[in-house]
């Protein structure tokens, strides 16, 4: 059985009651069986996407310190040298993950650790894959300092279709690998900035799988 998470339980309670307006609607007003079945489909459609959407995989999260895991489902989208400008002002590695309306969007935590940093900033809403997305939309950046003292920063990046972040930690609360970072609502992006001598295993274009995924070795 499908098992939905609890960041889309007033959407689908909503969807749920449109859905039984629209069959009552129908039953009573529209007398045509082309335009009533027409009107149903496509509803069923768009309600299939959106319970989708927040579906809820039960998954064993094989814990590791020295690796890093997948913070979302989706496909790197960017793997590049960069300055983080807003909380290390540090040279890192970037690898962005972009996570597509049919990839579950949960966010987890992507190696154990202390949370230090955690600011979220209004902006655009620029397609999540576009570069500028990452400067200039709406995000909430995470820092969670590791065993040896340094810091690796998570930064969601709401998209095109997103309107809302959803952050389930706080600046001081210890995390690991199987503690969900959040929720993006309806397309994403999801970008890391880590130790530049970090081992990536991954490449561009790869598809990963959020708490799964092994995207480097620190």
């Amino acid at each position: 059985m499908m098992k939905f998470h609890k960041a889309g339980t007033t959407t689908i309670n909503y969807a749920t009651a449109i859905f039984a307006g629209l069959i009552l609607f129908s039953w009573f007003f529209i007398t045509d069986n082309s335009i009533k079945f027409g009107i149903l489909i496509a509803y069923t459609l768009v309600y299939f996407v959106i319970i989708q959407f927040f579906r809820y995989p039960q998954r064993t999260v094989n814990q590791n310190e020295n690796v890093i895991l997948s913070p979302a489902d989706g496909k790197i989208c960017v793997i590049k040298e960069t300055i983080e400008n807003e909380y290390l002002k540090t040279k890192c590695l970037q690898v962005s993950i972009f996570m597509s309306p049919t990839n579950v969007h949960i966010n987890w935590i992507p190696i154990p650790g202390l949370v230090t940093y955690m600011k979220h900033k209004d902006g655009e809403f620029y397609a999540a894959f576009k570069d500028k997305s990452a400067e200039e939309n709406e995000r909430t950046t995470t820092a969670v300092k590791i065993r040896d003292g340094r810091e690796i920063v998570m930064c969601q990046v709401a998209g095109a279709m997103a309107r809302r972040i959803i952050n389930y930690v706080e600046v001081g609360d210890p995390v690991d690998q199987a503690t969900e970072l959040g929720f993006i609502r309806f397309g994403s992006r999801v970008d890391l900035y880590l130790p530049l001598d970090t081992k990536l295993n991954v490449k561009l274009y790869d598809k990963v799988k959020g708490s799964q995924t092994v995207i480097g070795t620190i």
